[in-house]
């Protein structure tokens, strides 16, 4: 590994703007942002995304590709900055194991930053509960304005699945433990906070999103803010090291900035605005990407992120196996590691889908397919030959396995598309639009549904939108990670179905409005076998914690 003076130096950075947490691991303070770009470096620096097809429940290696593609556009001499986002415990510890990469194309130091990491995590949970806490006093005592205990919006937050917490009744007890009332716990990734930290611009414009929060409605019907409550200036405080850009390395050198963690499944799935502003300003290349598939987070970060941020990519990276092409072929999980071109083909469409997505945002996507040690040439010539026909950039990536050098023929390929010159990126829809519009704009086109169907309370949800002027915000849609559809059971690319909206959540702080479909619940829950059980300490080292 280099150290903190070397990465920094390797960035143009001078210590003084360094805040090192321990050995290996730092911040960034933001003054690096009005410090002139390095001389020698080209005068305008170039955004990746990298996005992914419909998954298997092991993910197809986005953080690993973006890892490995930084790692190898390095090994050709550039200056590269990674932007990625912090892991959550809750996954680290359920379904899908760490968020750091994998083979060697990691971040380190990977077992610190899928644990407590720099805290950043820790803090946006107390913020968050500081407000639920600060709600519930208001309540016990009675002031002004009164909220009416029933139509009380804001929920805790624990960064953990645990399913038993989703629906609770606090204040039992008697009067000295205040009013009892329904609430419930999200998951910390999915909470407003995180997305507020992740979206905010700037120090103050992070205390008008916290002061902006819509807590609740009063009982003559008028809305609450989290600014009315005197909540803001603690919440800042608790934020004030989290808001700042975590700053470690790829197991090749490159210096990557993770900072915030939201889900894509359940929130808006991308990294801070600042740390990749922070990237853009220091290199010439800044890689990020946006979780789960195209359909998730990259719709997201075009449509909020690229909008609040102004970023606009040069070139969007979509990744792909083998395993997950069998498995939309219509071969289940304990088929996919076997060789077949004739699944291979069949899995296609949802491959070519999500390639289309991004050409309905008006960018060119290059397939990286990323190899597994059984995958055959026989099938990846399948692959190799459905993009030349299609006109999708393609590139074989062995990053896992050899690192930077393996993805030197990717690092190529994107380089190449980067340069071709492209249209600003076209949003799904305009922010006048109905927010009905909006969801169908994004059903339609991404999804590739024939149309949406409102819930009861979804219908009413809106109305009361409308009417608390909040109908201009972008939309945030929670949909199941596993299917182009919202039923997690339709793989492959998926036709003639309807998407089901269940409720619409105003998140007035992060300035956009969460559209729950399905079944998609804020607070995941552990499956059957976790990931934790494979867990240990041993002798003072974390073992299995994948």
């Amino acid at each position: 590994m280099k150290t903190l003076p070397q990465l920094a130096e390797q960035l143009d950075i001078p210590m003084d703007l360094v805040l090192p947490y321990g050995h290996d691991k730092a911040k960034i303070r933001l003054d690096v942002l009005k410090r002139p770009r390095a001389k020698a470096r080209r005068p305008e620096s170039k955004l990746i995304l990298v996005s992914a097809i419909t998954p298997t429940p092991a993910g197809e290696g986005k953080t690993t590709t973006t890892i490995g593609l930084a790692d190898g556009m390095s090994r050709l001499g550039e200056s590269v900055c990674v932007a990625l986002r912090e892991p959550s415990l809750g996954p680290c510890m359920g379904v899908k194991g760490g968020g750091t990469g994998g083979g060697r194309a990691q971040l380190v130091p990977s077992d610190d930053i899928n644990l407590h990491f720099n805290g950043d995590f820790h803090a946006v949970t107390s913020a968050n509960n500081l407000l639920a806490a600060v709600i519930d006093n208001h309540l016990h005592f009675q002031k002004e304005p009164k909220l009416d205990p029933r139509r009380i919006l804001w929920r805790r937050v624990m960064d953990m699945n645990d399913r038993t917490l989703r629906e609770i009744v606090v204040g039992l007890g008697g009067t000295p433990n205040g009013v009892p009332r329904q609430d419930g716990f999200d998951i910390t990734a999915a909470s407003e906070i995180m997305a507020i930290l992740c979206l905010a611009t700037d120090a103050e414009d992070l205390r008008a999103r916290i002061d902006a929060i819509l807590v609740g409605y009063a009982w003559d019907g008028t809305p609450v803010r989290a600014g009315q409550l005197g909540a803001t200036g603690a919440m800042l405080a608790l934020l004030r090291d989290a808001f700042i850009p975590n700053l470690v390395q790829t197991q090749g050198g490159t210096p990557a900035l993770v900072h915030g963690g939201p889900f894509a499944n359940i929130a808006h799935g991308c990294n801070s605005i600042v740390a990749t502003r922070t990237a853009l300003h220091l290199a010439d290349w800044a890689i990020t990407e946006a979780g789960f598939g195209v359909d998730l987070g990259a719709e997201k970060f075009f449509d909020i992120k690229c909008r609040i941020g102004g970023f606009d990519p040069a070139a969007v990276v979509v990744v792909a196996t083998l395993r997950a092409l069998k498995m939309h072929g219509g071969k289940g999980l304990d088929e996919i590691d076997t060789p077949n071109p004739e699944a291979v083909a069949a899995g296609l469409p949802n491959l070519e889908k999500q390639c289309e997505s991004i050409q309905a945002f008006g960018k060119p996507p290059v397939v990286a397919l990323n190899r597994h040690a059984e995958d055959t040439e026989a099938e990846i010539d399948v692959v190799r030959k459905a993009c030349a026909k299609l006109g999708f950039g393609f590139a074989v990536a062995e990053h896992y396995a050899k690192g930077g050098e393996g993805a030197l023929e990717l690092a190529k390929v994107v380089m190449e598309a980067a340069k071709k010159p492209t249209q600003p990126f076209k949003p799904m829809y305009e922010m006048d639009a109905k927010p009905q519009d909006k969801i169908a704009a994004v059903a339609k086109t991404i999804y590739g549904a024939k149309g949406v169907i409102f819930s009861k309370p979804a219908l009413q949800d809106l109305k009361d939108i409308e009417k608390a002027g909040f109908s201009k915000l972008p939309i945030c849609m929670a949909k199941t990670q596993n299917s182009l559809s919202d039923d997690a059971k339709l793989r492959g690319r998926p036709t003639n179905f309807e998407i089901t909206v269940r409720n619409v959540q105003v998140s007035a702080g992060a300035g956009f409005l969460v559209v729950l479909t399905g079944e998609m619940m804020r607070m995941p829950g552990l499956p059957k076998k976790p990931q934790s059980e494979s867990i240990d300490l041993r002798e003072g080292q974390i073992v299995g914690l994948k």
